[in-house]
């Protein structure tokens, strides 16, 4: 049994810290939330210092960076027990998870960023995919306690990698989602059943998870969003600041991301209308002038 301290019991958090318990490890939970707190099933702390001060493991999903920064500095840092892992789940920018790694190495810590992809579903089954970034020796240590919230775990390189790798897969992953809702629509103007359209697709050169995995239209696919009215997954929200991240990352990296940015500007709309937190594969809407399932 591991004893860890986790920071940060949200949408993702709570489930991913039930699971560390229910593998029968000593879990102590901290959330400024009182209902997040008090829906969890582990030890309560009072605090985030009461959180991780015993804790040979800490754990934090955090909603952005600045709230990484100074969790880390003001919290984790001064109260942390020597020699305790530390790990961050939070999706941020790539440049403030390696700060805080310098940080948490000069202190004397050794820290991996490890953000999640497979959304609240993932998180509450314990099939999420780890993307980590960090020290080869540090990633082994983690391993067994990744593996009680994820199914698929890989280690990604040095420090900020992790968040490098989630900040492109999830580019993909909106570009993608954009392709397939627009390739619907145009169905629809055609006369086409949206029903053929995947049956050829799927099996074709436009397959791709945003159509087979969590097709955008009602129909296809039973399990996904689209069959429950976009009650979310993965908000429209939470795809439009990865998108962001990976355009600032872009910039930063001096990278051409024209698809990328293309995409965060619809997102961007989307969130003007008034559909942030609908799942984002309500896009099949948006592009059809809809705010709203019928």
């Amino acid at each position: 049994m591991t004893s860890i301290g986790f920071i940060g019991l949200g949408n993702m958090g709570g489930p991913m810290a039930a699971n560390l318990v229910k593998a029968g490890h000593k879990v102590v939970g901290f959330d400024l939330s009182k209902a997040a707190l008090d829906a969890f099933a582990g030890e309560k702390a009072a605090s985030a210092a009461a959180a991780v001060k015993d804790a040979e493991v800490v754990i934090t999903m955090l909603p952005a960076g600045p709230h990484v920064s100074s969790v880390y500095a003001d919290h984790v840092f001064p109260n942390a027990r020597k020699g305790a892992l530390l790990i961050d789940c939070s999706t941020i920018d790539v440049e403030t998870a390696r700060a805080v790694s310098r940080a948490a190495a000069e202190k004397g810590f050794t820290m991996l960023d490890a953000p999640v992809s497979g959304g609240t579903g993932g998180a509450a089954a314990g099939t999420l995919t780890f993307m980590v970034g960090g020290e080869a020796n540090a990633f082994e240590r983690a391993r067994p306690i990744l593996e009680k919230m994820g199914k698929t775990i890989v280690h990604t390189g040095p420090a900020g990698n992790g968040q490098a790798a989630k900040i492109c897969n999830n580019m993909i992953l909106g570009i993608s989602m954009i392709a397939v809702c627009e390739g619907f629509a145009l169905a629809e103007k055609l006369g086409l059943d949206a029903q053929k359209l995947f049956d050829v697709s799927s099996k074709s050169s436009g397959q791709c998870w945003s159509l087979t995995t969590y097709c955008p239209v009602p129909g296809p696919v039973p399990s996904a969003p689209s069959n429950r009215g976009y009650q979310p997954g993965f908000t429209a929200e939470m795809m439009l600041k990865d998108l962001r991240l990976a355009q600032q990352a872009a910039a930063a990296a001096k990278a051409a991301t024209p698809l990328g940015a293309a995409a965060a500007g619809l997102y961007a709309l989307m969130e003007e209308a008034g559909m942030s937190k609908l799942d984002f594969s309500a896009m099949a809407l948006f592009v059809k002038g809809k705010r709203t399932p019928d």
